[in-house]
């Protein structure tokens, strides 16, 4: 899949170090829900899990420029129910001096027109920590709507943190005015 700049691939083994790099840099963390260091090891089983639910409950991909094929972060499709069509959507530009240049959007944009447009899902949701205010633009400039806020949700840094829950229908999406990436040169 690709969007202008970017293309998304599957993770391949090769990648397992740099996505490690990825997750263990502190202010990926602060936007993602994860505790602390990750291991070689256990990414390795990550990816093992990862590939034998690819296509079925899960699509994961990795980001990448189009220009040079540089990884810059993890998107996908999670948690996906075929008896309701739904599903859960994530990505994270996982390069601090990448972000603030619109890649999140590209992503989302992807991801959305993969979910609705190739596996006829009906709705699409996600989490997102109420504090990460960048990531809530994001998903609100690509038809995003707050559904509500799980108040306390996620312990981190010795305190609760509120979660926001954000969804998008198929209707929505067909309704907005844009090129989907199937379209793109």
């Amino acid at each position: 899949m690709r969007s202008e700049r970017l293309l998304l691939r599957p993770a391949e083994r090769g990648d397992i170090e740099t996505i490690v790099g990825w997750l263990n840099d502190a202010d990926v963390q602060e936007t993602l829900g994860v505790r602390g260091p990750l291991s070689q090891a256990g990414e390795e089983r990550w990816f093992e899990h990862l590939q034998e639910e690819q296509g079925k409950s899960r699509w994961h991909f990795v980001v990448c420029l189009r220009a040079d094929g540089r990884p810059l972060g993890l998107a996908g499709l999670d948690r996906i129910d075929t008896i309701n069509g739904a599903a859960e959507i994530g990505a994270s530009i996982s390069q601090s001096p990448e972000w603030d240049k619109g890649y999140g959007t590209e992503v989302m944009e992807m991801l959305m027109d993969f979910g609705f447009g190739e596996l006829r899902l009906h709705r699409i949701r996600l989490h997102v920590f109420t504090s990460n205010d960048r990531a809530v633009h994001v998903y609100e400039n690509v038809g995003f709507r707050h559904e509500g806020t799980e108040r306390e949700a996620f312990f981190r840094h010795g305190r609760y943190l509120d979660v926001h829950v954000m969804g998008i229908l198929r209707s929505e999406w067909e309704a907005r005015d844009r090129n989907r990436t199937w379209e793109l040169d």
